[in-house]
């Protein structure tokens, strides 16, 4: 099944209305869809350097807005709406640890997740359910969502098809050292205070 959807999401790539699909798959990926938007990012700013920031921003947008749609499914629509979805990709476990970390990180944990190829969806459904404060969620996300879109863009409009297969193969390494980098300064930052 994962297979088909990353197929029709890379068809969705080439075609005219590519930035409606980019916009759509980004804000779906953020509450219930898992293919992630980079998929589709890559080969469009490989195709057109010069939409390279346009196409990010798309990203961001779409991500953001998606990423409150599924804040206001954890916050009002848990049990019908969150729970199956949850249960469909077997996070159970995953999303009661979250809960934890949530009283514990807030903010920290939604940049984390928006960054990271960590599926963001469980993370926009768990802040919504704990009651993460409104305006941090949506702060955390524009940066961390951002961030990351904005990153792929400019490695590939700066290096072009070159970097496509390094990002396509090592994305997840990436973007887990810079977090951990990120991470390690601020928590620096606290200590050195």
């Amino acid at each position: 099944m994962l297979r088909r959807l990353y197929d029709w999401v890379m068809a969705l790539a080439s075609g005219r209305q590519a930035p409606y699909a980019l916009a759509g798959v980004s804000f779906a990926e953020s509450s219930f869809f898992p293919i992630p938007p980079d998929v589709m990012l890559i080969p469009m700013v490989v195709a057109n350097r010069k939409a390279a920031w346009a196409n990010a921003a798309i990203c961001t947008v779409a991500s953001v807005l998606g990423g409150i749609f599924g804040y206001l499914i954890g916050a009002f629509l848990f049990e019908p709406l969150a729970r199956p979805i949850i249960a469909f990709y077997h996070y159970e476990d995953a999303f009661a640890t979250l809960q934890a970390w949530f009283e514990t990180y807030g903010l920290l944990i939604v940049f984390v997740a928006g960054f990271t190829p960590i599926p963001y969806k469980v993370f926009t459904i768990a802040s919504g359910f704990v009651g993460l404060a409104f305006p941090v969620f949506v702060l955390g996300s524009i940066i961390s969502r951002g961030a990351r879109f904005f990153l792929v863009a400019g490695l590939l409009y700066l290096y072009g098809e070159p970097i496509r297969a390094f990002i396509e193969k090592r994305l997840g390494l990436m973007t887990v050292l810079f977090t951990v980098l990120l991470v390690g300064g601020f928590v620096l930052l606290r200590y050195l205070r």
